[in-house]
């Protein structure tokens, strides 16, 4: 019976590395494919001219991707199988005594599991970014390219419009400017008036609440002024007096 039982866990020991081999072959595979991928999308960017065969190369890259995907996702699901197989043996009583070896050698290949399903869908992953990048870049440059076949009278009434739009953002920066420069000067004689009505308020509310000081200005106005109409008789009287004596 311990004869039986050793002879099926060594049968389950042979097939987990039978699928372990392969897993390891097929993912060395699987990244090779998608960086032969990435590089002739690279390649197709730098020859316009050579569209027809990278894409023919990258539809059959497409279709091996799919069908090594499909390929891995079985012999993981195989060897998830037979863990689940060994893991079923260890919890027999019969082999109770080996156990803690059971388990570390079953334990070892939950690992190598666990690392393959790890690679494979960071690949996959990888792929598939790489292949979404590239279409929209391709989708892209296909605009673009679309875009400069146009007509030479296209492009050349699309410049003249860009110019004259440039024109006209010009000219309204100009006439911006030169509202705000009146607007500013409008601003500034308004409160230059305001300021002088509030002197002229003063002067007159001080002349009002004092009319002494008030008859004091208009007196020293009044001699002011007589004393003015004076010295003028007096250099007129003098001139004729002058002009007199120079005659005779």
């Amino acid at each position: 019976m311990a004869g039986g039982s050793s002879n099926y866990w060594e049968d389950l020991r042979k097939q987990a590395r039978q699928l372990e081999n392969e897993l390891d072959l097929k993912l060395v595979s699987f990244s090779k494919l998608c960086t032969s991928y990435s590089s002739s999308r690279d390649g197709r960017r730098g020859d316009s001219n050579s569209d027809t065969t990278p894409l023919l190369n990258n539809s059959t890259q497409d279709r091996m991707f799919e069908t090594m995907s499909v390929e891995i996702e079985q012999l993981l699901a195989k060897l998830t199988g037979v863990n689940d197989k060994m893991a079923e043996y260890t919890s027999t009583p019969a082999v109770t005594s080996l156990n803690a070896a059971l388990m570390h050698t079953l334990q070892r290949h939950r690992d190598i599991l666990q690392d393959y399903t790890h690679e494979f869908h960071k690949t996959k992953t990888n792929f598939l970014a790489i292949r979404e990048r590239e279409d929209l870049l391709g989708s892209v440059r296909k605009d673009i390219e679309t875009y400069k076949s146009g007509s030479v009278v296209n492009n050349r009434r699309t410049e003249l419009f860009l110019k004259e739009h440039e024109h006209l953002r010009n000219s309204d920066r100009l006439m911006d400017d030169t509202i705000s420069i009146a607007m500013a000067t409008k601003e500034n004689m308004t409160s230059q008036r305001g300021l002088l009505k509030s002197i002229q308020g003063r002067v007159n509310t001080l002349a009002n609440r004092f009319p002494a000081i008030n008859n004091l200005i208009q007196r020293i106005n009044l001699r002011k002024r007589r004393d003015s109409l004076i010295l003028g008789g007096v250099i007129g009287v003098c001139t004729v007096l002058l002009l007199l004596y120079a005659f005779h």
